[in-house]
Parts: structure tokens; C-alpha cells; sequence
């Protein structure tokens, strides 16, 4: 007796084409059922907030493998919130002010939960670099502010919000080497921190300085040209 031949397979562009296909109309459902939902961008901001604010209590208590994923997630939901505001139009004026005041509040608190832990170890140097990093981190996002408010686009600079966000994640979780080693990357993480947002203040406030001066260039040289 012989067996019966298998059923030809489709061919692999079908097969993932099906695959895309359902994976575009799960995200469809989630996204419908999320914006049907209560669930608001204001919402997702708190719970960033919250969880920063847990990453800050754990870093007091010397829990700074919890203190870093604490500190991921809720920088997560913070990248979400936006997304979520113009895919669900339940966006407001005053959310995008929570958002960007609890973004500059979380920094400040992990950060300055750090200073005060190497404050207690008698690490001088490095507190000072935790409040050079907030201090920091504060000017990149005034900078930038600012500059908008006077008609200059300004996202130039080395450390953005994700790339403090990744410096500071390493540093947390690898504070006492998470069991992979005996090292500690805290104290450079810091460094590093202090160190790319001063450039990126010094590299945006040349920005803006350069745009303006072009932009004034070429107001004078039109006003020259009218007769």
C-alpha cells in the first residue's frame, strides 16, 4: 500500500504574506480596542512616572538591578504616551505639557537619588557629575524648547532623550556587574552622562546661533535687494 502524496506547500512568499496579514489585523484589534478603551496618553504618563519614581526609591535601598528595569519600563511608556496621543486623538494641549514635565521630573529624580548614594559612600566627584548630568539634562531640553519658540527646528546633539535613557539603564543594571562580573558601571555611566549633555547644550546653542545669523543674512540681503 502506498502512502498518498502530501499536499503541495504553499510557497514562502504566500506563507508570509499570510503571516503579515495577521499580524497587521492583530495590531488593528489591539489598537482599535486600546482607543476604545478609558486608557488615556495622561494615564500612560503617571504610570512612567510612577514606576521613575519607584527606580529612585530602589536606587536608595541599593536595589539597582530593580532600580534599572524600573527605570526602562517607565521610560518606555514615556516614548508610548506620545504615540498612543496622535494614534488615539485623545491628545490635548495640556497632556503634552504633563508629558514633557514629567520627562524632565523623572531624570532629576533617578538622578538625584544616584548623588545622594554616592554622597553616602563619600564619592564627591561623582555626585557632582549627577548633578552636572541633571543640570544637563535640563539645557537639552530648554535649549531646544526654546530655539522652537523662536522658529529654529533644534534636535542636533548627541545626547537625546533615548541615548540618556540607554546610558543611564546601563549604568543602573550594571551597577554591581547584574552577576555577569566584578565591575561596576555606575560611576561611568555618570561620566558619560555629564559629559555628552554638556556637548549636546554647547552643540545646540551653536546651532541656533548659526541658523539665526543665516536667517538674519538673508532677511538684510533681501531688504538690500528692494529698490
Amino acid at each position: 500500500m502506498t502512502d498518498a502524496p502530501a499536499p503541495p506547500r504553499a510557497p514562502r512568499r504566500v506563507r508570509n504574506g499570510r503571516q503579515n496579514r495577521s499580524t497587521q489585523e492583530f495590531r488593528a484589534f489591539a489598537r482599535d480596542r486600546l482607543i476604545d478603551s478609558r486608557l488615556t496618553p495622561n494615564t500612560i504618563s503617571i504610570i512612567g512616572f510612577a514606576l521613575n519614581l519607584a527606580a529612585a526609591v530602589l536606587v536608595t535601598q541599593r536595589l539597582f538591578f530593580c532600580a534599572g528595569l524600573a527605570f526602562i519600563v517607565g521610560s518606555i511608556m514615556d516614548t508610548l504616551d506620545g504615540g498612543y496621543s496622535r494614534m488615539s486623538g485623545k491628545g490635548t494641549l495640556f497632556g503634552a505639557f504633563l508629558d514633557s514635565t514629567l520627562d524632565r521630573v523623572e531624570e532629576g529624580i533617578v538622578l538625584a537619588a544616584v548623588a545622594g548614594y554616592f554622597a553616602a559612600r563619600g564619592d564627591d566627584f561623582a555626585a557632582a557629575m549627577c548633578v552636572v548630568a541633571v543640570l544637563g539634562s535640563l539645557m537639552v531640553s530648554y535649549t531646544r524648547a526654546r530655539a522652537e519658540a523662536l522658529g529654529v527646528e533644534c534636535k542636533v546633539g548627541l545626547a537625546t532623550r533615548p541615548v540618556r535613557v540607554v546610558v543611564l539603564s546601563i549604568g543602573l543594571v550594571f551597577a554591581r556587574g547584574a552577576s555577569l562580573g566584578d565591575f561596576q558601571l555606575l560611576a561611568p555611566a555618570i561620566y558619560v552622562l555629564a559629559a555628552l549633555t554638556t556637548i549636546t547644550v554647547i552643540q545646540r546653542v551653536w546651532h541656533v546661533k548659526r541658523e539665526l545669523s543665516a536667517e538674519g543674512a538673508g532677511r538684510s540681503a533681501g531688504d538690500g535687494d528692494v529698490t
